[in-house]
């Protein structure tokens, strides 16, 4: 919410705007506020931000730098879980997906797969041979389509990843779960929000790609 009376920023200095105290996903060296609108954009050529107080500019530079350390940490478990697996960033995508669709009573073939992950049959056909060779999936013929098989994550693996890459993610669990309801409703806005603003605009990365 805007103050009544905003307090113009434009000019300031970005640490001034450094969230008190350190934060716990800080690296040494790092500047204070990494994240912070005014560290990224000092000139305001990204975000025209000369209507806001600086009191909501301390909280929002807050806000970023809290949103880039959960980043940190998620890439920093990210890595860990490839590294602990001793799989890729597609092929931890895949199993997650075959344990979330066998919990969930999903039948998951080929091109199911390969919709979820956007990637062609012959990347699919790739990804899955490398995975069973491994000993980490199981393919059978499919329940009502002969022309298909249903593809399984193995008892072993389903178990080492939620013991290890489970567990750590779900973790998320306990801080959802110490906001009140309507805290809750706050977080799911915002982060819609984020969601729909950061998709918007994307035209030049359709255009690289060559959509």
């Amino acid at each position: 919410m805007k103050s009544e009376h905003p307090e113009p920023v434009k000019g300031i200095d970005a640490a001034s705007l450094a969230p008190d105290g350190p934060s716990s996903g800080d690296a040494p060296g790092r500047p204070a506020a990494m994240y912070g609108v005014e560290a990224n954009d000092p000139q305001g050529r990204l975000v025209d931000r000369s209507g806001t107080s600086v009191a909501d500019m301390r909280q929002i530079t807050a806000l970023m730098q809290a949103m880039g350390n959960l980043r940190d940490v998620e890439e920093r478990l990210s890595q860990a879980s490839l590294e602990y697996m001793k799989l890729g960033k597609t092929d931890m995508r895949a199993l997650h997906f075959l344990i979330v669709s066998s919990n969930t009573g999903g039948v998951v073939t080929a091109s199911v797969l390969a919709n979820h992950l956007r990637i062609t049959s012959a990347s699919t056909t790739k990804l899955l041979d490398r995975l069973e060779r491994d000993g980490h999936i199981t393919r059978s013929p499919h329940p009502s389509d002969r022309r298909s098989h249903s593809i399984h994550i193995t008892e072993e693996t389903r178990t080492v990843a939620m013991e290890t890459v489970g567990a750590q993610q779900a973790r998320r669990f306990h801080a959802a779960a110490r906001l009140s309801p309507a805290e809750r409703d706050v977080v799911i806005r915002f982060l819609r929000d984020t969601a729909v603003e950061l998709e918007t605009g994307m035209e030049w990365v359709r255009q690289t790609a060559g959509e």
